[in-house]
């Protein structure tokens, strides 16, 4: 009797473990999350966008970027009107996610002993926790829900950490304190909604790695982000490659249209429209002959002009 009580209860013990709200996304939930990616994947399942890829991402445009995603049916990757820490700086990196709520005193206790199992730090606030996780070229992405006082979620000793761990820095709908302090941490930056001496306090961490809203857009873990004075854009890593490659070719060709233009070689409806046969052989022959240094290979080049129609 004492065996089947002792199994059913184990038993119970497993179920509730099982159902329980984890903290951190698991690896296989990310997986499934960012499916359509195939490349190299981190330990906690994020996809591993390439370094390379994302250096190049911070030579293209938000427009870029953002008709890119717009022709692929994503309209809701978007967020503008950003207080920057250092305006002056444009960051790339991947995306680690975090969500904020207002306190709930019965629900932050249950995800205090969830973040025990999973090994998280029992000193200090949870909101150290996304931190803890970072690897470089991550960014710390964290809605907390537009909140200004009260709701900083970090200062200048956490934003060390972050750079400590990322090189990079932080997109954060919400507010951070210290802003002087952050601004002297050399290489860090972050987007913010606003700034206030205030302390952190009445909300919680309710998830790392799980999909949240900051503004307009719809950030996933992995995601590749590209932020600048002009606004952030999330990228899904899937298709960051393919977004790099089309908008540096749409960039080589605005050049060679606006210098054509100004030798007023072609009348500006013939290069604002699809291009005669005429203009085409032009580019081409002005690709293959390109006065600095492309940005791809030209093997990427080739391949990728064999299916465009200009």
């Amino acid at each position: 009797m004492n065996r089947k009580i002792l199994l059913m209860a184990t038993l119970l013990f497993v179920c509730l473990f099982t159902y329980a709200q984890r903290v951190g996304s698991s690896p296989e939930y990310i997986k499934a999350l960012t499916s359509e990616w195939k490349g190299v994947r981190f330990a906690d399942g994020r996809p591993k966008v390439p370094d390379a890829i994302l250096e190049r991402l911070k030579n293209i445009s938000i427009e870029e970027a953002w008709g890119v995603l717009r022709n692929k049916g994503f309209q809701n990757q978007f967020e503008g009107d950003w207080t920057i820490i250092n305006p002056c700086e444009s960051m790339t990196g991947r995306v680690v996610t975090a969500q904020y709520m207002p306190l709930r005193p019965d629900f932050e206790k249950q995800l205090k002993e969830q973040g025990k199992i999973e090994g998280r730090a029992q000193k200090g606030g949870t909101n150290s926790w996304p931190i803890d996780i970072l690897t470089e070229g991550d960014v710390y992405v964290a809605d907390s829900y537009g909140k200004i006082a009260d709701g900083t979620l970090i200062g200048d000793n956490l934003g060390n950490s972050i750079y400590a761990k990322s090189q990079r820095g932080v997109i954060f709908y919400g507010s951070v304190r210290d802003q002087e302090g952050l601004s002297e941490i050399k290489g860090f930056n972050g987007w913010i909604k606003g700034a206030d001496p205030s302390y952190i306090q009445q909300m919680m961490l309710t998830s790392i790695n799980a999909p949240i809203r900051v503004g307009r857009a719809i950030v996933l873990p992995g995601d590749a982000v590209l932020a600048n004075k002009y606004g952030v854009i999330f990228i899904p890593a899937y298709l960051v490659e393919d977004l790099v490659l089309t908008s540096e070719v749409t960039a080589l060709r605005d050049e060679f249209g606006h210098l054509r233009l100004k030798e007023k070689k072609y009348l500006a409806g013939e290069i604002d429209s699809e291009w005669s046969d005429e203009i085409k052989k032009d580019f081409l022959n002005w690709l293959n002959n390109y006065p600095g240094k492309l940005p791809m290979s030209k093997k990427e080049l080739d391949d990728y002009m064999k299916e465009r129609n200009y």
